[in-house]
């Protein structure tokens, strides 16, 4: 029995049902689908217009699933490759740097649970955090943290 074809209008919808997507990555996944006479970005600004798609419900969202993992590089990086730049993104550099600290002690918590006791455990450590996308500056303060909490005196 012959599949019934899914139209791009009810695709994107299916698409936005399960979560948030930005514009770039909703039409790179419609224009896969598309055949000729559909028109991908007619049905992404008619998306935007209706309110099914917004790029800063996207980017609340995004931000929202990583800020407990990641840091501010990694995640505005992310924000980047979908599509968001310009003032939007310098508002979200700016939210996510008041808090970058507090979540690399979060982060760091989890993982290690206790102070590196020499230079190599140190290092270990912050090379995790800098991976995970936090600045150097809160590294250093989530290292400092973790040995004031551990210090008895």
């Amino acid at each position: 029995m012959a599949k019934l074809q899914m139209s791009l209008k009810a695709r994107a919808l299916k698409y936005l049902s399960t979560r948030e997507h930005s514009r770039l990555e909703l039409g790179r996944k419609l224009s896969r689908y598309a055949q000729e006479g559909d028109d991908v970005e007619a049905l992404l600004d008619w998306l935007e217009a209706s309110k099914f798609l917004s790029q800063t419900r996207f980017s609340e969202s995004l931000v929202h699933r990583r800020a407990s993992r990641f840091g501010n590089t990694r995640i505005l990086s992310e924000l980047q490759t979908h599509g968001i730049a310009g003032e939007a993104l310098s508002d979200i550099k700016a939210t996510l740097s008041q808090d970058e600290a507090s979540r690399a002690t979060e982060v760091w918590r989890k993982r290690f649970k206790q102070p590196p006791v020499d230079a190599a455990e140190r290092v270990k450590q912050m090379r995790f955090l800098q991976q995970r996308g936090f600045s150097h500056s809160a590294i250093q303060t989530a290292i400092r943290r973790a040995e004031a909490d551990e210090d008895p005196s």
